[in-house]
C-alpha cells in the first residue's frame, strides 16, 4: 500500500507560481513512476507530468517549458513547480504513484488561477 498527500495548492493570479507537493507513506526509491495529473470541471483526468525511478521526466505538451516535476528520495516527497500560470491550468490536481503494478492516487488539492 501506498499513501500520497498532496499539499500546496491555493489561489493564484495569472502570471504567478505554485508548487505543488506530494508525500508518500513508503520510499519513493521503490515507486517506479510518479506523476501529477489534473482535472478540470468538466474534463477527463489528464498527465502533466511524470518522472521515473530513473530520473527522467515527460510533460504535457501544454505546460512544458512552465512546470518542473522533481523527486526528493530523501524525503519521499515529489514536487510539481508552476510557474507563468494561466488561468486553464485551473483545476483539481493529483499525484499517483505506480508501484508493483498498482496505481496509488492522492486526495487532490485545488489550483485556481484568476485572470
Amino acid at each position: 500500500q501506498v499513501q500520497l498527500v498532496e499539499s500546496g495548492g491555493g489561489l493564484v493570479q495569472a502570471g504567478g507560481s505554485l508548487r505543488l507537493s506530494c508525500a508518500a507513506s513508503v520510499s519513493t526509491y521503490s515507486i517506479n513512476v510518479m506523476g501529477w495529473y489534473r482535472q478540470a470541471p468538466g474534463k477527463q483526468r489528464e498527465l502533466v507530468a511524470a518522472i521515473y525511478s530513473g530520473g527522467i521526466t515527460n510533460y504535457a505538451d501544454s505546460v512544458k517549458g512552465r512546470f518542473t516535476i522533481s523527486r526528493d528520495n530523501a524525503k519521499n516527497t515529489v514536487y510539481l513547480q508552476m510557474d507563468s500560470l494561466k488561468p486553464e491550468d485551473t483545476a483539481v490536481y493529483y499525484c499517483k504513484a505506480y508501484k508493483l503494478f498498482r496505481d496509488y492516487w492522492g486526495q487532490g488539492t485545488q489550483v485556481t488561477v484568476s485572470s
